[in-house]
């Protein structure tokens, strides 16, 4: 694996944590939208990641002799998905323009305290990405330096 490789990892997984930071954010900002202009609740997004393939020469050579498994170049966001696993949330407000008949209002299926955790994780995952980079620029830099 090339020094450059490692900064296309690392650039990789900066770039889909942000994405994944604006998702959340997304969501955080969606929690209280009864109605998204077609009578529904906003309804939660997550951010599906996937390995990049590597098509190098040199991994594509390695892997076809069996010396090595598949290596993969970082990570790559696949999709943004619906979360249509979690309940939406029912509160009776009958005064509330978006009401059913009942008097119930349905809120999206976004749940602060967990959108909150995830924000903290896909933070933490960025400058876990970001000192991997400034780790694999300063090997760079100490070998540049050793060859003059």
């Amino acid at each position: 694996m090339g020094i450059f490789t490692s900064f296309d990892i690392s650039a990789s997984g900066m770039t889909a944590q942000r994405l994944r930071t604006d998702v959340i954010s997304q969501n955080l900002a969606n929690v209280n939208t009864t109605d998204t202009g077609d009578g529904t609740p906003y309804v939660r997004k997550t951010v599906v990641f996937q390995e990049k393939n590597s098509s190098s020469f040199a991994n594509i050579l390695l892997n076809q002799s069996g010396t090595v498994g598949t290596v993969g170049n970082g990570v790559k966001v696949t999709a943004i998905v619906e979360d249509n696993d979690g309940e939406f949330n029912m509160v009776y407000d009958p005064d509330h323009p978006d009401a059913d008949e009942n008097g119930y209002v349905t809120y999206p299926n976004v749940n602060v305290v967990e959108e909150m955790t995830n924000l903290i994780d896909a933070t933490r995952s960025y400058e876990a990405n970001v000192t991997a980079f400034e780790a694999s620029k300063s090997m760079a830099t100490r070998g540049i330096s050793i060859g003059q």
